[in-house]
């Protein structure tokens, strides 16, 4: 049976002489120990993933919840090894991606909606940022759904944001008309070697706010909480200089976040047909 303590000490990095910071359920049930001890995949198998398996799997994904039942997303599934590749080599610095039998692109998807709205003789009247924003918060919530299928079937996964620094060259790659617009790309197959190591997350006190936000308690926990997790390579080295020893989280994180990324995205989703007002 899943041990709820070493689950919770796992998720939040918490070292077996010290307390938890709340008690677990007593007893844990499979599928949320599987949610619990979930990980990243950066090393895949070279079996392909059988039709069946792949296809159950994007049934998972679409019972994701959905705003309205509107459902605005789409899932371009791309298995062609060629494919994959370019994606990987236009990304840099994530060559394991090539090893993925499958790469899945989700994407908001405004456009059925006016064509659905069309096909009844009704005008769209709400495209607009709030219609942006749920159509990214339906394909992020496919996203998870498709990982948490996946894991359950024993397939790993990785998400990859970076699609969204290459949106000119993957949305003509992956044929994206007028009004869809990647959010996330996500690796799929079967894991190869050990798995990768547990990535510990924030404490529940910093993230989860009783009945309003209150950030009083951040700078406090963030020092326990980078030394929770190895030193990782120091993000835009070439900017912000090198680190050879490693940086924390909160570094990592002030670094990546003082560097202006993706310039082009809000004029290629304007290009794109998506109203941003």
């Amino acid at each position: 049976m899943p041990d709820p303590d070493a689950l919770i000490r796992g998720r939040y990095g918490i070292k077996p002489e010290a307390p938890l910071p709340f008690p677990p359920a007593a007893e844990m049930p499979p599928g949320l120990a599987a949610i619990l001890d979930r990980r990243v995949t950066r090393r895949y198998a070279p079996e392909p993933v059988p039709e069946a398996l792949l296809r159950t799997v994007l049934a998972g994904a679409q019972s994701a919840p959905s705003k309205s039942d509107l459902q605005q997303y789409s899932i371009i599934l791309i298995r062609n090894s060629e494919k994959i590749a370019q994606i990987a080599d236009w990304i840099t610095g994530m060559d394991w991606i090539k090893q993925a039998p499958v790469f899945l692109l989700f994407c908001g998807d405004v456009r059925r909606g006016r064509r659905v709205a069309a096909l009844h003789g009704r005008e769209h009247a709400n495209d607009n940022v709030d219609t942006f924003l749920n159509a990214t918060a339906d394909a992020a919530l496919a996203l998870g759904f498709a990982v948490m299928a996946a894991e359950a079937a024993g397939l790993g996964t990785c998400p990859i944001s970076y699609v969204r620094n290459h949106v000119e060259k993957i949305g003509p790659m992956c044929g994206l008309p007028k009004g869809v617009f990647p959010v996330a790309g996500l690796t799929l197959g079967f894991p190869a070697g050990p798995r990768n190591w547990l990535s510990p997350r924030l404490p529940q006190a910093v993230v989860v706010h009783e009945e309003r936000y209150d950030e009083s308690g951040l700078e406090a926990a963030l020092p326990a909480y980078d030394v929770a997790r190895p030193p990782a390579r120091p993000r835009y080295p070439e900017i912000l200089g090198p680190k050879p020893e490693g940086c924390g989280w909160s570094e990592n994180a002030a670094r990546q976040l003082s560097v202006p990324e993706r310039f082009g995205l809000r004029t290629w989703l304007k290009l794109q047909g998506l109203s941003l007002d």
